[in-house]
């Protein structure tokens, strides 16, 4: 198997907000999607936020990556952060998973980052396990926080 990629363009807006549907689904989440086309267009496309890349089978899009850069600034350079990589359940086992992480891993060294991160819910033992025999190591001395929603609203507004 040959795995080819492309890069998401805005004409592909509907098909990256399937994929982010079907992770939501698979992670049981769907409830939690607000994402819309218009939304996506603006912040993937207009304002550049982040990218998105395919996987390919003869030319039918079978995995995502959604992903963008955050700054360590210990290491003085950006790294690349996976928000979101998916492979269609139909299509698992096939090595598209790991050939998106090889993507990833070619576009972070060729753009000068210094390391690939995401996160992976803690139920979730299969990709633990498929992370884990790439390589990845998780981080055991830090917590992810979050803020969101009404919450955030209110913790901006309380800066006057």
């Amino acid at each position: 198997m040959t795995t080819t990629f492309r890069t998401a363009t805005e004409a592909d807006t509907a098909l990256i907000l399937q994929f982010i549907r079907a992770l939501a689904d698979y992670e049981h989440v769907l409830d939690q999607v607000v994402a819309t086309e218009d939304l996506l267009r603006e912040f993937l496309f207009r304002q550049q936020r982040a990218e998105v890349v395919f996987a390919l089978e003869n030319g039918a899009e079978v995995g995502f990556a959604l992903y963008f850069y955050n700054f360590p600034a210990f290491l003085g350079r950006p790294g690349l952060y996976i928000e979101d990589l998916f492979v269609k359940p139909e299509f698992r086992g096939h090595g598209y998973g790991k050939a998106l992480l090889q993507k990833l891993a070619q576009t972070a060294v060729e753009r000068g980052c210094g390391r690939l991160e995401w996160n992976c819910m803690n139920w979730n033992r299969p990709s633990i396990e498929f992370y884990r025999s790439m390589g990845a190591r998780p981080l055991n001395d830090r917590t992810y926080y979050r803020i969101d929603g009404e919450t955030l609203t209110n913790l901006a507004a309380q800066l006057r």
